[in-house]
């Protein structure tokens, strides 16, 4: 019975993104601050071979975290350069990096080098002394990089390598132990390093962490103000990985957001897609000049780039509940506001079900490219008619990124015009 598997999982979404997720970035605010509003860099530019380098990546944050708090030390720093190098650099990668940008503003992490496609890229450089992977979206590929001189150490039990032994589990009473244990192998693998390592010329200044607390310290108030009198027509939400199973690395997304936000349409950014907007410089003021005359005034008044850099895709329960404080103010229910989500490049499991609670939070949610389900005619009708009926959400298929963004748009004019404004 198709329609009774879809309601569990949709009830199994709202679990995931309302308790687990919202709770799980709860629980990182309190352990290393609420994301605000700063300026990083993005792009594999910001690794420097004339530093010691180390990679965090993954979905887990606590190793990374300890890292930076260490790197910060002087004696830290004092014996890299001992060992001939400017200093010790953490680089972020993906969701990791992601988690580590929006909330440490500290200049020893460097920013964010991009998501999981640009890894095998970063390593060829050769100027990463440490890669530390933890869970998820390391590629089984990356032993192969090692020739480039970088030692790859799993930091998780669900992370291990073809011919790799060595692993530093993290637990959490240790975790300032395994982090010193990867800066002293970085620093003496810094030494026997091949000086002939790659430096990228090219890195983008970006703004990262637009929280709840700090989109509430813009004012609210001026947002809802702006959507009231369509200087802002709606809020795309935009939650995706990246794959190239659609196209080259990250151009549907970054195709879509530029369509979106000329528009005049405010883009929040989540996942392996917001390094695809960071890299691609759409979360830097400079890409107001991107926006439509409209949003361009908004943005300009409020000193926020036309996407905003809100986080992971672990930051759907974070965003939902923005969306709930949004649809208080304005004194109407969820799927009336004109909000819509998109996942142009999705590919993890992680974005199946943000997609899923996308639909039953009552918002029309786009996916790229198309699931795989078209076997079912009846599903697909359920997920793209008849569901909208039950939560006031659905799926939106298009494959096309400017059409996407045509049909989004016209979604968002459509509740407008429903709401009176």
């Amino acid at each position: 019975n198709y329609v009774s598997l879809a309601k569990k999982s949709i009830s199994m979404s709202i679990t995931t993104c309302l308790a687990a997720q919202f709770a799980l970035e709860t629980i990182q605010d309190v352990l290393f601050g609420t994301p605000m509003p700063h300026e990083s860099y993005a792009d594999l530019g910001i690794i420097d071979p004339d530093y010691v380098n180390i990679a965090v990546d993954g979905h887990e944050p606590f190793v990374g975290a300890a890292l930076i708090k260490l790197a910060e030390r002087e004696e830290v720093q004092k014996k890299a350069k001992e060992a001939g190098a400017k200093g010790l650099r953490i680089v972020g990668f993906i969701e990791t990096g992601q988690e580590l940008i929006q909330r440490f503003n500290s200049p020893v992490l460097v920013g964010i080098a991009g998501n999981w496609i640009c890894q095998e890229y970063a390593l060829a450089t050769g100027a990463i002394d440490v890669f530390a992977a933890d869970m998820n979206c390391a590629l089984p590929s990356l032993p192969e990089y090692q020739k480039y001189g970088v030692k790859i150490i799993p930091v998780s039990r669900l992370v291990r390598f073809r011919g790799i032994i060595e692993a530093l589990d993290y637990e959490p009473e240790k975790v300032e132990e395994i982090a010193k244990k990867l800066i002293e192998i970085a620093i003496e693998n810094f030494k026997q390093r091949d000086k002939r390592a790659v430096r990228v010329e090219k890195k983008q200044k970006i703004v990262v962490g637009f929280s709840i607390e700090a989109i509430a310290r813009l004012g609210v108030e001026n947002l809802l103000e702006a959507i009231k009198k369509g200087d802002v027509k709606g809020i795309a939400a935009l939650v995706s990985c990246t794959t190239l199973k659609n196209g080259p690395q990250d151009w549907n997304s970054v195709t879509i957001a530029k369509e979106l936000v000329r528009r005049d349409i405010l883009v929040i950014s989540m996942g392996c897609g917001n390094a695809a907007m960071q890299v691609s410089g759409l979360t830097s003021l400079d890409a107001i000049e991107f926006a439509g005359e409209k949003l361009k005034v908004v943005c300009k008044a409020l000193n926020i780039p036309p996407v905003l850099s809100f986080g992971t895709c672990t930051d759907v329960g974070r965003a939902a509940y923005l969306l709930r404080i949004v649809a208080e103010k304005l004194g109407v229910d969820i799927p009336d506001l004109p909000v819509v989500v998109t996942a142009p490049e999705y590919m993890e499991q992680k974005a199946t079900i943000d997609a899923v609670f996308a639909i039953a939070y009552g918002l029309v949610t786009h996916v790229s490219p198309i699931p795989p389900i078209t076997g079912s005619e009846k599903a697909v009708k359920f997920l793209t008619e008849e569901i909208e009926r039950l939560t006031g959400g659905k799926i939106l298929i298009e494959e096309d990124p400017i059409r996407a963004a045509e049909k989004l748009e016209e979604v968002i004019l459509e509740k407008r015009k429903k709401l009176g404004i």
